[in-house]
Protein backbone atom coordinates (compact mmCIF):
# COMPACT_ATOMS: atom_id res chain seq x y z
CA UNK A 1 0.00 0.00 0.00
CA UNK A 2 1.33 3.14 -1.07
CA UNK A 3 -1.59 5.73 -0.44
CA UNK A 4 -2.34 6.59 -4.48
CA UNK A 5 -4.77 5.39 -6.31
CA UNK A 6 -4.75 2.24 -8.71
CA UNK A 7 -4.75 4.13 -11.52
CA UNK A 8 -1.23 6.11 -10.54
CA UNK A 9 1.93 3.82 -12.63
CA UNK A 10 4.84 6.78 -11.93
CA UNK A 11 5.40 9.14 -9.52
CA UNK A 12 7.26 12.48 -9.69
CA UNK A 13 8.99 14.05 -6.65
CA UNK A 14 10.06 17.43 -6.41
CA UNK A 15 13.77 16.98 -5.10
CA UNK A 16 14.72 20.15 -1.72
CA UNK A 17 11.83 19.98 0.47
CA UNK A 18 10.31 16.28 -0.44
CA UNK A 19 12.85 13.96 -0.53
CA UNK A 20 15.94 16.09 0.80
CA UNK A 21 15.75 18.58 3.76
CA UNK A 22 17.94 20.88 1.17
CA UNK A 23 14.90 23.13 0.84
CA UNK A 24 16.06 25.26 4.57
CA UNK A 25 19.69 25.83 2.64
CA UNK A 26 18.27 27.28 -0.24
CA UNK A 27 16.11 29.11 2.20
CA UNK A 28 19.71 30.20 3.79
CA UNK A 29 21.44 31.22 0.38
CA UNK A 30 18.46 33.28 -0.36
CA UNK A 31 18.37 35.16 2.70
CA UNK A 32 22.33 35.75 2.12
CA UNK A 33 21.66 36.53 -0.93
CA UNK A 34 18.86 38.85 -0.86
CA UNK A 35 19.70 40.87 2.51
CA UNK A 36 22.90 41.77 1.02
CA UNK A 37 21.66 43.37 -1.79
CA UNK A 38 18.54 44.93 -0.30
CA UNK A 39 20.72 46.35 2.92
CA UNK A 40 22.81 48.37 0.13
CA UNK A 41 19.73 49.24 -1.91
CA UNK A 42 17.26 50.35 1.05
CA UNK A 43 20.38 51.54 3.63
CA UNK A 44 17.95 52.34 6.88
CA UNK A 45 14.65 51.52 5.36
CA UNK A 46 16.18 47.58 5.00
CA UNK A 47 13.16 45.46 5.31
CA UNK A 48 14.65 41.51 5.69
CA UNK A 49 14.03 38.63 3.28
CA UNK A 50 11.59 36.56 5.10
CA UNK A 51 10.39 32.45 5.11
CA UNK A 52 7.17 33.92 4.23
CA UNK A 53 9.20 35.65 1.10
CA UNK A 54 10.96 32.78 0.52
CA UNK A 55 7.39 30.52 0.38
CA UNK A 56 5.65 33.31 -1.61
CA UNK A 57 7.79 33.80 -4.42
CA UNK A 58 10.97 31.55 -4.20
CA UNK A 59 10.18 28.35 -3.30
CA UNK A 60 9.67 25.61 -6.44
CA UNK A 61 10.39 28.09 -8.94
CA UNK A 62 13.24 28.14 -11.58
CA UNK A 63 16.12 30.18 -10.04
CA UNK A 64 15.88 33.50 -11.89
CA UNK A 65 12.06 33.18 -12.10
CA UNK A 66 12.03 33.68 -8.12
CA UNK A 67 14.65 36.54 -8.39
CA UNK A 68 12.12 38.10 -10.53
CA UNK A 69 8.94 37.49 -9.02
CA UNK A 70 10.74 38.80 -5.29
CA UNK A 71 12.20 41.56 -6.51
CA UNK A 72 8.76 42.80 -8.25
CA UNK A 73 7.40 42.12 -4.79
CA UNK A 74 9.58 44.98 -3.30
CA UNK A 75 9.05 47.40 -6.11
CA UNK A 76 12.51 46.66 -7.21
CA UNK A 77 13.57 46.74 -11.01
CA UNK A 78 16.73 45.27 -12.43
CA UNK A 79 18.83 44.90 -15.62
CA UNK A 80 18.40 41.13 -16.83
CA UNK A 81 22.07 40.70 -17.71
CA UNK A 82 23.10 37.83 -19.17
CA UNK A 83 24.17 34.00 -18.40
CA UNK A 84 28.35 35.15 -18.25
CA UNK A 85 27.33 37.73 -15.65
CA UNK A 86 29.89 37.58 -12.33
CA UNK A 87 28.10 37.29 -9.23
CA UNK A 88 29.05 40.56 -8.26
CA UNK A 89 26.97 41.76 -10.90
CA UNK A 90 23.63 44.17 -9.90
CA UNK A 91 21.16 42.39 -12.47
CA UNK A 92 18.66 39.42 -12.52
CA UNK A 93 21.41 37.00 -13.50
CA UNK A 94 24.18 38.27 -11.28
CA UNK A 95 21.85 37.83 -8.67
CA UNK A 96 20.93 34.24 -9.36
CA UNK A 97 24.47 33.40 -9.71
CA UNK A 98 25.20 34.82 -6.32
CA UNK A 99 22.94 32.53 -4.86
CA UNK A 100 24.00 29.58 -6.62
CA UNK A 101 27.82 29.63 -5.96
CA UNK A 102 26.30 30.42 -2.40
CA UNK A 103 24.16 27.33 -2.37
CA UNK A 104 26.93 25.25 -3.71
CA UNK A 105 29.45 26.42 -0.81
CA UNK A 106 26.55 25.78 1.85
CA UNK A 107 26.22 22.28 0.22
CA UNK A 108 29.73 21.25 0.61
CA UNK A 109 29.87 22.43 4.11
CA UNK A 110 26.81 21.26 5.62
CA UNK A 111 26.22 18.06 3.47
CA UNK A 112 22.95 16.54 2.15
CA UNK A 113 20.46 14.51 4.12
CA UNK A 114 17.03 12.73 2.46
CA UNK A 115 14.18 12.36 5.02
CA UNK A 116 14.16 8.81 6.46
CA UNK A 117 10.34 9.02 5.60
CA UNK A 118 10.92 9.84 1.84
CA UNK A 119 13.35 7.12 1.49
CA UNK A 120 11.16 4.18 3.16
CA UNK A 121 8.61 5.66 0.73
CA UNK A 122 10.65 5.47 -2.74
CA UNK A 123 11.72 1.66 -1.40
CA UNK A 124 8.11 1.14 -1.54
CA UNK A 125 7.10 2.79 -4.76
CA UNK A 126 10.23 0.96 -6.33
CA UNK A 127 8.76 -2.53 -5.31
CA UNK A 128 5.24 -2.01 -5.91
CA UNK A 129 6.45 -1.30 -9.64
CA UNK A 130 5.55 2.36 -9.85
CA UNK A 131 7.97 4.54 -12.17
CA UNK A 132 10.46 7.14 -10.50
CA UNK A 133 10.80 10.72 -11.23
CA UNK A 134 12.62 13.38 -10.01
CA UNK A 135 11.58 17.11 -11.03
CA UNK A 136 13.13 19.91 -9.30
CA UNK A 137 13.95 23.60 -10.27
CA UNK A 138 17.39 23.29 -8.59
CA UNK A 139 20.30 23.44 -11.40
CA UNK A 140 22.37 20.90 -8.35
CA UNK A 141 20.18 17.98 -8.95
CA UNK A 142 22.25 15.30 -9.90
CA UNK A 143 24.75 16.28 -7.21
CA UNK A 144 22.22 15.93 -4.94
CA UNK A 145 20.65 12.98 -5.37
CA UNK A 146 24.18 11.41 -5.38
CA UNK A 147 25.58 12.85 -2.02
CA UNK A 148 21.69 11.72 -0.89
CA UNK A 149 22.38 7.97 -2.48
CA UNK A 150 18.71 8.43 -4.13
CA UNK A 151 20.66 8.42 -7.89
CA UNK A 152 19.44 4.88 -7.24
CA UNK A 153 15.57 5.27 -7.56
CA UNK A 154 15.40 7.67 -10.10
CA UNK A 155 14.51 6.81 -13.83
CA UNK A 156 14.02 10.45 -15.13
CA UNK A 157 15.10 13.76 -14.26
CA UNK A 158 14.12 17.20 -15.25
CA UNK A 159 16.09 20.28 -13.30
CA UNK A 160 16.61 23.81 -13.40
CA UNK A 161 18.99 22.73 -16.34
CA UNK A 162 16.77 20.88 -18.43
CA UNK A 163 14.45 23.37 -17.75
CA UNK A 164 16.48 26.31 -19.36
CA UNK A 165 18.17 23.90 -22.27
CA UNK A 166 14.44 23.57 -23.42
CA UNK A 167 12.70 26.44 -22.99
CA UNK A 168 10.21 25.43 -20.08
CA UNK A 169 8.11 27.47 -18.32
CA UNK A 170 8.85 26.89 -15.11
CA UNK A 171 6.48 26.25 -11.80
CA UNK A 172 3.28 27.22 -11.39
CA UNK A 173 3.40 25.56 -14.93
CA UNK A 174 3.06 22.30 -15.50
CA UNK A 175 5.95 22.15 -18.46
CA UNK A 176 8.85 20.67 -16.13
CA UNK A 177 6.29 17.64 -14.58
CA UNK A 178 5.03 16.65 -18.19
CA UNK A 179 8.30 16.52 -19.73
CA UNK A 180 9.13 14.22 -16.83
CA UNK A 181 6.17 11.96 -17.23
CA UNK A 182 6.71 12.33 -21.02
CA UNK A 183 10.53 10.93 -20.25
CA UNK A 184 8.56 8.13 -18.44
CA UNK A 185 6.22 7.58 -21.18
CA UNK A 186 3.45 7.70 -18.73
CA UNK A 187 0.18 10.02 -19.42
CA UNK A 188 0.05 12.82 -16.59
CA UNK A 189 -3.61 11.09 -15.98
CA UNK A 190 -1.22 8.00 -14.53
CA UNK A 191 1.21 10.20 -12.69
CA UNK A 192 1.14 11.39 -8.70
CA UNK A 193 3.00 14.87 -8.05
CA UNK A 194 4.38 15.26 -4.83
CA UNK A 195 5.33 18.47 -3.72
CA UNK A 196 5.79 20.83 -0.71
CA UNK A 197 6.04 24.69 -2.93
CA UNK A 198 2.64 25.88 -3.65
CA UNK A 199 3.86 26.61 -6.82
CA UNK A 200 4.84 23.24 -7.59
CA UNK A 201 1.35 21.81 -6.15
CA UNK A 202 -0.47 24.61 -8.74
CA UNK A 203 1.69 23.20 -11.50
CA UNK A 204 0.53 19.68 -10.76
CA UNK A 205 -2.95 20.60 -10.76
CA UNK A 206 -2.28 22.90 -13.70
CA UNK A 207 -1.24 19.57 -15.53
CA UNK A 208 -4.13 17.77 -14.80
CA UNK A 209 -1.79 14.98 -13.06
CA UNK A 210 -3.41 12.11 -11.55
CA UNK A 211 -3.34 12.51 -7.82
CA UNK A 212 -1.27 15.46 -6.05
CA UNK A 213 0.22 14.83 -2.82
CA UNK A 214 1.10 18.09 -0.98
CA UNK A 215 4.15 17.86 1.75
CA UNK A 216 3.47 20.24 4.77
CA UNK A 217 7.33 20.98 5.78
CA UNK A 218 6.28 24.64 5.75
CA UNK A 219 2.88 24.63 7.87
CA UNK A 220 0.87 25.24 5.31
CA UNK A 221 -1.33 22.32 4.67
CA UNK A 222 -4.46 24.68 4.19
CA UNK A 223 -2.88 26.58 1.51
CA UNK A 224 -1.68 23.11 -0.30
CA UNK A 225 -5.25 21.74 -0.05
CA UNK A 226 -6.43 25.19 -1.64
CA UNK A 227 -3.79 25.19 -4.35
CA UNK A 228 -5.23 21.48 -5.59
CA UNK A 229 -3.48 18.63 -3.40
CA UNK A 230 -5.14 15.67 -3.57
CA UNK A 231 -4.07 14.40 0.06
CA UNK A 232 -1.58 16.35 2.40
CA UNK A 233 0.96 14.98 4.63
CA UNK A 234 3.53 15.91 7.29
CA UNK A 235 5.75 13.26 6.10
CA UNK A 236 5.44 10.78 3.21
CA UNK A 237 6.04 7.98 5.03
CA UNK A 238 1.65 8.32 6.23
CA UNK A 239 0.66 7.22 2.67
CA UNK A 240 2.15 4.14 3.56
CA UNK A 241 -0.37 3.34 5.72
CA UNK A 242 -3.32 4.99 3.92
CA UNK A 243 -5.85 4.32 1.09
CA UNK A 244 -7.21 7.21 -0.92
Amino acid sequence: MIGLPSTITACLFDLDGVLTSTATLHMQAWKQTFDDLLRRRDGGDFQPFTERDYTAYVDGRPRLDGVRTFLASRDIELPEGGQDDSPDAVTVHGVGTRKNDLVGRILEEQGVQPYAGSVRYLEAVERAGLAIGVVTSSANAVSVLSAAGLDRFVRARVDGNTISERGLRGKPAPDSFLACAEQLGVAAAHAAVFEDALAGVEAGKAGEFGYVVGVNRADQAGALHERGASTVVDDLAELLEESP
